[in-house]
């Protein structure tokens, strides 16, 4: 949770810092930040939760995610609608804040996946690689897949950061476009080698 937390804190600094560029008020970025923050928890809880149905083993085990148990798709799939339904009443841009947002997701993923290394969650298949991480119990090293996403997110921001600041970017919502088709090519290949992929 403080990895989290200092991942949602760190966007949201950069967001402050761009937020001209794009036509959005310190009160926009505010609200859509208080709005989208716990829709954000919601959403990753039921995605996760509808996906692994069978490993609850009561209705309360839902509400229990301490113990583990977020999927980032749910996520931004909520914080997507949320941000459409405060736009709308707020008659700002939803592209506009959707590009601030890809931008601040992937500061808050590239932090977040550390929170998976400290819970000893979201790694790989086996490998004998110089870079394995160990496990506490296996007898063998496995892909740091949190840190192959970690590297993947960084690498994104510091691309569509750039890209955003120049004269190639024309449209609003191109970022987000961007931002959806980077993160998933990456999903795309980190899968694979994850010990524990979600059915979708």
């Amino acid at each position: 949770s403080i990895i989290i937390v200092a991942g949602i804190l760190l966007a949201m600094l950069y967001a402050f810092k761009v937020k001209d560029r794009y036509r959005l008020t310190s009160d926009n970025l505010l609200d859509a930040v208080i709005y989208g923050t716990p829709a954000a928890i919601i959403g990753a809880r039921l995605y996760y939760v509808i996906f692994e149905w069978d490993s609850f083993f009561s209705f309360w085990d839902i509400f229990k995610i301490w113990n583990g148990g977020l999927a980032i798709y749910g996520a931004i799939i909520a914080v997507i609608i949320t941000a459409f339904v405060y736009a709308k009443l707020s008659k700002i841009s939803y592209l506009s804040l959707m590009d601030v947002g890809s931008l601040g997701f992937l500061i808050g993923q590239s932090l977040g996946r550390w929170g998976n290394f400290f819970n000893r969650e979201a790694y790989g298949v086996k490998t004998d690689l110089l870079w394995r991480m160990d496990i506490k119990g296996y007898e063998y090293g496995v892909h740091p897949a949190f840190l192959y996403e970690s590297l993947w997110n960084i690498l994104g921001f510091v691309l569509l950061h750039f890209y955003s600041k120049s004269k190639l970017r024309r449209e609003k919502g191109e970022i987000f476009a961007l931002y959806m088709g980077w993160y998933g090519l990456g999903r795309a290949m980190i899968e694979g080698i994850r010990a524990d992929s979600l059915m979708l």
